[in-house]
C-alpha cells in the first residue's frame, strides 16, 4: 500500500488527546494585559481513533479555547461535532479524508461535513469551523457546541476553503473552494459573503489542472489563485494511488482576477515550480501585485504519483515576495527570497489584510542539540518590513510553539501595537503554556504565561474573538 506520510520522525506532540475538559482560573507567571479581554480559539485535527496510517491532516477537529478577563485565564476544549467525528465515537467511520478515494464514490446515504479541523474564524455573528473540502461548520462561544455544517441560506456550495479574507475597508469574506463540484477535478469556485452573512456572489470556473489550492492571496482591487503542481487525480485515487502527488513538470500557475471583473476574466500566469501552503499579505503598488508567501522547493507531507517520497529530507520553506508586474505582456512572476530562516504559519496585523504592510510574524526552525533533528516550530519570529532588523524568540529544546496570532491593543492601534499569543508545547512536563508577547518585542520574553496541567497537540490555525464581539452562535 502506497504510504503517504513523511519519511523523517514527526514533530513532537503530534499525538491527540482523548479527552474535552475545562480548566481555570490557570496559575500565571507575569502580568496579563489589561487590554486584553476576549478568548483565543485554535483548531487543529485531533482523530477520536488514531490510526497510525490515516494522514495528519485527515484528524477530527478539537477547538481549543483561552478565554482572558479580569485578570484571569480559563481553558475549554471540544471535538467538533461533525458526522464525522460521530460515526467515530459510535466505533464506525466514514470513507473520505486526504490521501483516499473521495466520499462521493461511497453509498450515497452516507452524509460527510468533513473534518472541520484547520481553522476557525468569526464573520457575520457565528463562528465557524473550517477545513477545505466542505461546508463551514458553525460552532458556538464560550461552549463551543457544534450548530452544525451551514451553506448560508443556501448560498454555498460545494467546498470552502479555510483560509477565507475579510476586507478590512468593507467587512466582506472572500473565499474560495477547489475540486467542486467535482472532487479531484479543476473546478473551482469564487464567492463573495457581506459583512451579514449574505451571499452576494458565487462564480465557478476551471484552474489550468487539478491541484491542492490551500491559500489564497485578495489585494485592495485583485484576487490570486495559486495553481502549484500538488496534483490532484480521481484516476489515482480509484487505483489505490495516492490522490494528490507532486508533479513539478506542471509548474505553477496563478490566476489574476480583478474584483470588480468576473471568473471570466483571470488572467494565468506562469512560474517555477514550488509549493505554497500559507500567504503573510498580498497588495499592490507602482502597477504590480505583490504577495509574501511561505515558499516550499516541494510539497511536504505528500508523494510522487506512484506513491514513493519525494525526496530523503523534508523540505525546507522559507517566506519569499512574489511580484507579478502588470505591464509585463509576458505574464510571469518573479519571486524574490525574504529570509533565512526557515519557518511555516505566518500572520499579519489583519487591520491591514490585503494592503500595503509593514509587520508580520511566522514560526521558525530550531536546533535540539549536536546531532539532533531541527524542531520544526522552535521559535517565533517578528518581520519589520522596514528595517534589516528581526526580532526572534527562541524556545528551549524540546519545546515546541504554534503559530502566533496577533491582537491589536486597541482598534485604532497604529500597525503591529499589540500582542502576540500562542500555544507552547512543554517537553519537560508534557503540559502546554498560553504565551503573550508585546507582538514587536519578542525577543525580550512573554509578557504572561498561562499553565494548563495538560497539553494542547500541534495544531494548524486559531483566531481572537474580542469581548463583546463574541458570538454565542446563530
Amino acid at each position: 500500500m502506497n504510504d503517504a506520510r513523511p519519511r523523517s520522525a514527526p514533530p513532537p506532540n503530534m499525538a491527540p488527546i482523548d479527552f474535552e475538559t475545562e480548566a481555570g482560573p490557570l496559575p500565571l507567571q507575569g502580568t496579563l494585559p489589561a487590554g486584553l479581554r476576549g478568548t483565543l480559539v485554535r483548531n487543529g485535527p485531533n482523530p477520536v481513533v488514531p490510526d497510525p496510517k490515516e494522514h495528519w491532516f485527515s484528524g477530527d477537529g478539537m477547538l481549543h479555547a483561552f478565554s482572558l478577563a479580569d485578570g484571569e485565564v480559563h481553558y475549554r476544549n471540544r471535538w467538533v461535532r461533525t458526522a464525522r467525528w460521530q460515526a467515530a465515537a459510535e466505533g464506525q467511520g466514514l470513507a473520505g479524508g486526504f490521501q483516499k478515494a473521495p466520499l462521493s464514490e461511497a453509498p450515497k446515504q452516507q452524509h460527510d461535513d468533513g473534518s472541520a479541523n484547520t481553522n476557525v474564524i468569526g464573520h457575520a455573528g457565528r463562528v465557524l469551523a473550517l477545513e477545505e473540502a466542505h461546508l463551514p461548520v458553525a460552532m458556538t462561544l464560550p461552549a463551543l457546541a457544534t450548530l452544525g455544517a451551514t451553506d448560508f441560506d443556501g448560498g454555498l456550495h460545494g467546498s470552502f476553503t479555510a483560509h477565507p479574507k475579510t476586507d478590512p475597508k468593507t467587512g466582506e469574506l472572500l473565499f474560495f473552494g477547489y475540486g467542486t463540484p467535482v472532487p479531484l477535478s479543476n473546478g473551482m469556485s469564487f464567492g463573495v459573503m457581506s459583512p451579514q452573512g449574505r451571499i452576494t456572489r458565487f462564480e465557478r470556473f476551471e484552474a489550468p489542472y487539478a491541484s491542492m489550492v490551500h491559500d489564497f492571496m485578495v489585494t485592495d482591487r485583485h484576487v490570486m489563485f495559486p495553481i502549484m503542481p500538488l496534483t490532484a487525480s480521481m484516476e489515482r485515487a480509484k487505483s489505490g494511488r495516492p490522490p494528490y502527488a507532486w508533479e513539478p513538470e506542471y509548474g505553477t500557475r496563478v490566476g489574476l482576477m480583478p474584483r470588480d471583473g468576473s471568473t471570466a476574466d483571470i488572467v494565468w500566469w506562469r512560474g517555477p515550480a514550488c509549493y505554497v501552503f500559507h500567504v503573510m499579505n498580498a497588495w499592490e503598488a507602482d502597477g504590480s501585485l505583490f504577495a509574501d508567501v511561505i515558499q516550499f522547493p516541494t510539497a511536504p507531507l505528500f508523494p510522487k504519483p506512484d506513491g514513493s517520497p519525494v525526496s530523503d529530507a523534508p523540505p525546507i520553506s522559507r517566506l519569499v515576495r512574489w511580484q507579478f508586474d502588470l505591464s509585463s505582456p509576458v505574464h510571469e512572476f518573479t519571486q524574490t527570497p525574504l529570509e533565512d530562516l526557515p519557518g511555516e504559519f505566518p500572520r499579519i496585523d489583519e487591520r491591514f489584510a490585503g494592503l500595503p504592510y509593514r509587520h508580520g510574524w511566522y514560526v521558525c526552525r530550531g536546533t535540539s542539540g549536536p546531532g539532533e533533528a531541527p524542531r520544526l516550530y522552535a521559535g517565533l519570529v517578528h518581520i519589520d518590513h522596514t528595517t534589516a532588523k528581526r526580532d526572534i524568540f527562541m524556545f528551549p529544546a524540546p519545546d515546541v510553539v504554534s503559530e502566533g496570532v496577533f491582537v491589536p491593543r486597541a482598534p485604532d492601534a497604529e500597525e503591529g501595537d499589540g500582542w502576540l499569543l500562542a500555544t507552547v508545547w512543554r517537553g519537560a512536563t508534557d503540559t502546554s503554556d498560553l504565551v503573550i508577547f508585546d507582538a514587536r518585542t519578542l525577543a525580550a520574553g512573554p509578557l504572561c504565561v498561562a499553565s494548563l496541567p495538560h497539553r494542547v497537540p500541534v495544531g494548524f490555525h486559531g483566531n481572537w474573538f474580542a469581548q463583546g464581539q463574541q458570538q454565542a452562535g446563530a
